[in-house]
């Protein structure tokens, strides 16, 4: 096909057609970033009721991904399709509802941005190859899960399994590590967190993470093979620790203040997925080690 191998010639094309595409699928992740964890909400909720016998809310209106459509919220202005170009239509509209002149966040034509960025950057490293396709997918589910988690503190199993099993899949080919490397790296990263949370439970009768950093260090070590687990929880707890200060001291917040740590182990696990071997050598270089 004279597109394909176009694109498999062009690495500065195939990495346009991946930003253009990362800015529309980083619109679409705004509303799931906004829409999943509410969704998740009733469901627990309706199981709740359910579980304790309790009588049933009314029905309420369907929603979920695709309905209702998005509104302003607030005057409910229905957002127009010129309306949701990525990025554009932000700057178009002077970062304001066309309705009621309500400003919109900034942090939507961002995520957009940056998912266009991130997405262009992949096909760059990567060219047209399989492994750009798959390493795009986990790129975006990282970028939802990093947004969810910061807003929420909830790393929703509806999108970490699956990169799990995604990154166990793309290794059954050899895409990434070989796939023997890739189950131990699942076991190993799910098992280190959940030791972690036990000792530091026993020592302090409280819990310092969720199981969803678990499974979410499992999911990269699925990817990247066992090899990627240290570095990856290093670079975390580095930085989480760094930032975790600097985000306490701006809120005024107390020390024993919740943080979420899925955030910091979603980039510190892509950076080491693309420059794990890199990082490892200059590291072992400046030690003095090589």
């Amino acid at each position: 096909m004279p597109a394909i191998d176009f694109l498999a010639s062009a690495p500065l094309a195939t990495a346009l057609c991946a930003l253009i595409l990362g800015l529309l699928v980083g619109s679409f992740l705004n509303v799931v970033i906004h829409r999943l964890p509410i969704m998740l909400a009733r469901q627990w909720q309706a199981q709740s009721r359910e579980y304790l016998q309790l009588p049933q809310e009314p029905e309420q209106p369907r929603y979920n991904l695709a309905v209702p459509a998005s509104t302003c919220p607030h005057c409910s202005h229905r957002i127009r399709a010129y309306e949701n170009i990525p990025v554009i239509s932000y700057l178009f509209l002077a970062g304001r509802c066309s309705g009621c002149k309500a400003r919109i966040s900034p942090r939507y034509p961002l995520v957009e941005l940056a998912c266009g960025l991130l997405s262009g950057f992949v096909a760059w490293h990567f060219g047209f190859t399989w492994q750009a396709g798959a390493f795009l997918l986990l790129t975006w589910g990282l970028i939802a899960l990093t947004l969810i988690d910061a807003d929420t503190q909830l790393l929703p199993d509806v999108i970490v399994l699956p990169l799990l099993w995604l990154g166990l899949i793309a290794n059954a080919f050899g895409l990434f590590t070989a796939l023997p490397d890739a189950l131990w790296g699942a076991v190993f990263g799910y098992g280190a967190l959940w030791l972690v949370f036990w000792l530091f439970r026993l020592v302090t009768g409280k819990e310092g993470m969720g199981f969803g950093d678990f499974k979410l260090l499992a999911a990269i070590g699925a990817w990247g093979g066992w090899q990627v687990l240290p570095l990856t929880v290093l670079l975390s707890s580095v930085v989480g620790a760094v930032l975790g200060v600097i985000i306490l001291r701006l809120r005024r917040a107390e020390a024993g203040t919740a943080l979420p740590f899925g955030p910091y182990l979603a980039v510190a696990g892509w950076i080491a997925l693309l420059w794990g071997d890199e990082i490892t050598t200059l590291y072992l270089q400046f030690a003095g080690f090589r």
